[in-house]
């Protein structure tokens, strides 16, 4: 399945996102096993910490923030799930790492913003994700919060400052008892997107 082109690998997770949701009925549990699920499968094969394997990762992430939009749902009230399911997922496999958690939450925040959705409500709602499956995946919750945290203000860097500030305010803080911690790069880019 590794070897299928990224729009295939979009596509399928949102089909099987919006599956699961349609069997269960919950969405929460549904997407966490569905994006879990797929992961397991797709990046068993992949070597770790490779270009492949974060690829892999964002695109299921991708298509399961559409599969959430499709069902009617919204990208920023799902992302904690989507998160939870791609940290238990890749944790599962032994990719997990703090570029996984990144990458995560820089998809989630890109396809909030194709979807016309919060790009702050996805952001925090990552960051949440991250921090709620850190115990099981034995990590820190600051960090995979601030992995989280810096995955999610660079992606929303990408799309404007104005995105890149609703998302720094929105993950400024200690969320869920965890403190992020912003990198630097941010700052400086922020800054120089507003004249003086």
């Amino acid at each position: 399945m590794s070897s299928k082109e990224p729009r295939n690998l979009v596509t399928d997770t949102k089909e099987y996102v919006v599956t699961a949701i349609e069997g269960v009925g919950d969405v929460s549990v549904a997407t966490v096993d569905a994006v879990s699920s797929m992961l397991v499968r797709t990046l068993k094969g992949t070597r770790s910490a490779s270009t492949e394997a974060l690829g892999v990762v964002v695109d299921t992430v991708t298509g399961a923030a559409h599969g959430i939009a499709e069902v009617g749902g919204q990208v920023g009230d799902a992302a904690r799930f989507i998160m939870v399911g791609a940290v238990t997922g890749t944790h599962q496999v032994g990719k997990l790492g703090m570029e996984t958690i990144g990458a995560s939450a820089a998809a989630l925040v890109k396809g909030a913003f194709e979807l016309g959705g919060s790009v702050s409500d996805t952001a925090r709602g990552a960051v949440e994700g991250a921090i709620e499956s850190a115990r099981d995946a034995d990590i820190s919750a600051e960090e995979a919060a601030t992995a989280a945290a810096n995955g999610a203000v660079h992606a929303a860097g990408e799309i404007s400052a104005t995105a890149m500030t609703q998302v720094r305010n929105a993950v400024t803080q200690t969320i869920s008892g965890a403190r992020v911690v912003l990198r630097e790069p941010f700052r400086p880019r922020l800054e120089a997107s507003y004249p003086a």
